[in-house]
């Protein structure tokens, strides 16, 4: 529990700090939400399915800092033939990272990286640390589709899954 709160202390601080800090003057933040579906890597669950908010700001018109939370569910599957299902896996992941376009539009084809939190809400389950590479195209119009795979890391025990993005975003 020590981990989760200097985690989240440090995570607060950081949000406190993009918000109130204007690094450029030129483009305002923007807002989004999305939806994610994906196959997850390991075979107890079937599908993953998930929403999530995001908050990106430009450092210049190719580099961006999003900031994700979000709801994510991994749907167990069953165990063989057994009528035995394995547990739902749902958690709670929040990131930060860096969003580069390849062009200078500040649209078009970009690559993602973040890092975070995953808060499990299942009884006993725990923080974990979750991240997310991902390769996208975002239109100028706000719609934006990615491939991603979410990873999510807790003492030995790795899963994740490959999964598509939909999302919305527009200017504040």
């Amino acid at each position: 529990m020590k981990h989760s709160t200097k985690f989240l202390a440090t995570a607060a601080a950081a949000v406190a700090l993009f918000f109130s800090t204007n690094v450029n003057a030129q483009s305002s933040p923007k807002f989004g939400i999305g939806l994610n579906v994906g196959v997850p890597t390991s075979d107890a669950y079937g599908v993953a399915v998930g929403a999530d908010l995001r908050y990106q700001f430009d450092i210049d018109k190719q580099l961006s800092i999003p900031i994700t939370a979000g709801y994510t569910r991994f749907f167990g599957k069953e165990i063989g033939n057994t009528g035995v299902r394995f547990t739902d896996y749902p958690y709670i992941p929040l990131k930060a990272g860096l969003k580069y376009f390849f062009n200078d539009t500040g649209a078009g084809a970009y690559g993602l990286a973040e890092a975070g939190a995953a808060f499990g809400t299942n009884s006993g389950s725990g923080t974990s640390f979750v991240y997310s590479p991902a390769i996208g195209y975002a239109w100028s119009n706000g719609l934006d589709l990615g491939l991603k795979y979410e990873g999510i890391s807790k003492n030995s025990s790795n899963t994740g899954y490959v999964g598509l993005r939909l999302a919305y975003g527009f200017k504040l």
